[in-house]
């Protein structure tokens, strides 16, 4: 496994990858990588000859007042992890090599529509910041495949409409959700929980089990479903952001006529902002 810093080293390395014929997968992530992320790696192994995985903390997808400074780095055990994994090409890029002139001016790729609300409504410029850093990437290394996690659900349809919009030759595959084995959705993000919030936390998936459940059954009265949802995870000690039922496609409100539905939440617990979604399929 290779690790290279700069630009010129990636495409040099994947330059002679590319002489044997080889189809190159990328796996884009900001480090402190769990098993969730090791999946990801999987899926592009079992798709393409040669795997990279970019390590970049993006201050350009990071609001005033969000943990960019204090999120997890960890790139010698992240290296580790991945030679285990079988990845051939790390890509650990400085922010001054994504962003020699800055980001104050920076060309930005906004992708509307599918990035409003959700997310989209409590990071003001997330989007804009995670399309633009992908869209790089994409560039810089030109794979055949790019596969992303499904826990960021709202993500991955951004990241599609935009390759779908920008004509971009790559192929944007998700990945399923890689739970511990209480339900808790893997995140680096979950190391910010303390032990009682560790405990509680698997309790946002079981209410979203649960609402789907009930949407099973044959309610449809989504209102009051959401209601009784946002109520129980606060009694659990959460705090909600959001929680909403979106057409699993166009990731618009779902409907009464809706049939594929994706269920996503967004809750603090604590000083954590846990994200979680479950996709139902109703009769």
């Amino acid at each position: 496994m290779n690790t290279v810093h700069t630009v010129a080293q990636l495409r040099a390395a994947l330059a002679r990858a590319r002489q044997e014929g080889k189809r190159i997968g990328l796996v884009p992530t900001m480090g402190n990588l769990h098993e969730g992320h090791i999946a990801l790696v999987e899926m592009a192994l079992q798709r393409t000859d040669h795997v990279v995985v970019s390590i970049f903390v993006n201050p350009l997808q990071f609001g005033p007042n969000e943990d960019l400074d204090s999120y997890p780095r960890t790139l010698a055990e992240d290296q580790r992890r991945l030679l285990d994994a079988g990845a051939h090409t790390v890509f650990a890029p400085s922010v001054n090599e994504m962003y020699p002139e800055g980001m104050q001016g920076h060309t930005l790729v906004s992708v509307p529509v599918v990035s409003d609300g959700l997310c989209g409504a409590s990071r003001p410029g997330h989007f804009d910041g995670v399309a633009t850093v992908v869209t790089k990437l994409l560039n810089m290394v030109q794979p055949d495949v790019a596969v992303f996690g499904e826990k960021d659900f709202q993500q991955l349809a951004v990241i599609r409409k935009m390759a779908l919009d920008l004509c971009l030759p790559v192929q944007i595959m998700g990945a399923p959700i890689v739970r511990a084995a209480d339900g808790l959705a893997l995140s680096s993000r979950n190391g910010y929980l303390d032990e009682n919030e560790r405990r509680v936390a698997p309790q946002l998936y079981q209410t979203l089990q649960q609402l789907a459940g009930q949407l099973l059954a044959g309610r449809r009265d989504f209102d009051t479903l959401l209601e009784e949802a946002r109520q129980q995870l606060q009694r659990a000690g959460f705090r909600p952001d959001y929680l909403e039922l979106r057409d699993t496609t166009t990731l618009q409100p779902a409907d009464e006529h809706s049939r594929d539905i994706t269920i996503l939440a967004a809750a603090f617990l604590g000083r954590t902002r846990l994200i979680d979604n479950l996709r139902c399929t109703l009769g």
